[in-house]
């Protein structure tokens, strides 16, 4: 447990100082972020905002996570690694298509199609690592009721990277107000620094940790009115890391729990495109995804950042009786 309390303030230092020199050198290279014309109105006063942010939070995770991990890898326990690379790899992808905004000086990057592609790829790689390393079976954990379904591989492989890329995605999108996404994975990233705790999962917790602290040291320039956005480049990684972790963990169902912000986010814009399409232009929600819907409710954004983390953090304490069995 030391080691991740350790990890934590480690990963908080090392994101608040690199934030100091990382925002100024962004703005340098106008790597600045484009907003939406079709979002808030008053969110075109953050036109110009620097954006690439989540290589500060990156930063503090990579380095506290395998400095104070380094025992464990060199003890033959790669898992904290596997998840480590996993978010790499996602934050790599959101890198590559953040750059390619900034060049264009548009708000859009890679075409869906190759943001599904590539994560799809990086899904199923994960997957099977995983699973040829025996981090992962193909019996599905039932929270709450303790028990195992079985499902044959095959099956499962599809499921483990359909529930990767929405988890991925769904943290992408909430990632619309500043703080949100950082605020609302706080709690999830404790959810699972104290359940590897209770399990004596060194390696994972020692991860979780850094996640927890480099998430507080990003709010520092993130909370409203942020400094920096953390672009895709931060929202992928974050998705990468939290599924990652259920994934390692085998307890890929907790995500339904301790994810309910960013699966009610997700389905709140999907609710509003069918409904859209199916009415012939009526809306259900007054803007979507759902924290916009609530921004012109009257919702200030620090409201919806208290709101959203408070209802995680109380999911995340539920979920965590479902699992404490186990």
């Amino acid at each position: 447990m030391w080691v991740t309390i350790i990890a934590a303030a480690v990963a908080f230092i090392i994101a608040a100082i690199v934030g100091r020199f990382l925002i100024p050198a962004l703005q340098n290279l106008n790597a600045r972020q484009t907003i939406k014309t079709d979002g808030p109105t008053w969110h075109m006063s953050k036109q110009g905002t620097p954006t690439l942010g989540g290589l500060i939070f990156i930063s503090g995770v990579l380095v506290a996570s395998v400095l104070l991990g380094l025992p464990q890898i060199i003890q033959g326990d790669f898992s904290s690694l596997f998840v480590l690379v996993f978010s790499l790899v996602f934050g790599a992808i959101g890198f590559i298509d953040d750059w390619a905004k900034i060049k264009k000086h548009e708000n859009t990057g890679l075409t869906a199609v190759q943001k599904f592609l590539l994560q799809l790829v990086a899904a199923l790689l994960f997957t099977l690592l995983l699973y040829l390393t025996g981090h992962l079976s193909s019996d599905l954990y039932i929270p709450f009721f303790n028990t195992y379904v079985h499902i044959p591989w095959v099956i499962y492989l599809i499921f483990a990277a359909f529930v990767m890329v929405g988890c991925v995605n769904a943290v992408n999108i909430t990632d619309g107000v500043d703080g949100l996404a950082a605020g609302v994975t706080l709690p999830v990233a404790l959810f699972f620094a104290v359940v590897c705790a209770l399990w004596g999962e060194t390696a994972v917790g020692t991860f979780s940790g850094a996640l927890f602290g480099g998430l507080i040291g990003f709010l520092i320039y993130n909370i409203h009115p942020a400094k920096v956005f953390m672009g895709d480049t931060g929202s992928l990684f974050l998705g990468g890391a939290v599924c990652g972790l259920a994934f390692v963990l085998d307890m890929p169902l907790i995500l339904i729990p301790v994810g309910i912000i960013y699966i009610v986010e997700t389905l709140s814009d999907v609710i509003q495109v069918v409904y859209f399409r199916l009415s012939h232009g009526k809306r259900i929600f007054r803007m979507a995804p759902l924290h916009h819907h609530l921004e012109l409710c009257g919702w200030s954004e620090n409201k919806l950042v208290i709101v959203f983390t408070g209802i995680t953090l109380i999911f995340c304490i539920l979920a965590f009786v479902g699992v404490i069995q186990r």
